[in-house]
């Protein structure tokens, strides 16, 4: 007998309204200023006011984020960064989900593949979907990271 398939418990969509934003944001400042101590004056930037937000929400609300931004690398390559799950939220997809979603909406863009900064200790996950590294590492607000790229066709 098969196990009946149930649908992840969160869902992941563009965050597009203020109250989407600021949960977004809400995140961000959760995992990487609370837990990661990230300075609040360099987790935020004039990329975001541009960017494409996700947001991955759960019936306990607002549980990850990430960004999309265009034209950095080149014009046909986009680049996904702040990538973010609460603590409660890991292990369930949701990163995988939020990545996924980047990936989606930079296809529809008509990207040609996505770049990132990896925290070093995230290299394997990025790895297991498909993501190269490419480069040394540097250090990117006192954390060790690496670029790494995956082409989308």
């Amino acid at each position: 007998m098969t196990a009946p398939v149930t649908a992840p418990p969160f869902q992941v969509r563009v965050a597009v309204s203020e109250e989407d934003r600021a949960a977004c944001f809400a995140v961000r400042a959760e995992v990487f200023i609370a837990e990661q101590g990230v300075p609040e004056e360099l987790e935020y930037d004039a990329l975001d006011a541009d960017a494409v937000h996700l947001l991955a929400v759960g019936p306990q609300g607002p549980l990850g984020t990430a960004r999309l931004l265009t034209g950095l690398a080149d014009p046909g390559t986009g680049t996904l960064g702040r990538l973010a799950v609460v603590g409660r939220a890991r292990g369930t997809g949701a990163g995988v989900a939020l990545v996924r979603a980047v990936e989606a909406e930079a296809a529809r863009l008509g990207l040609d593949a996505i770049e990132l900064h990896a925290q070093t200790r995230a290299l394997g996950f990025y790895e297991r979907l498909g993501y190269a590294v490419f480069g040394p590492e540097f250090d990117e607000v006192g954390i060790p990271h690496r670029s790494m790229r995956r082409p989308l066709r």
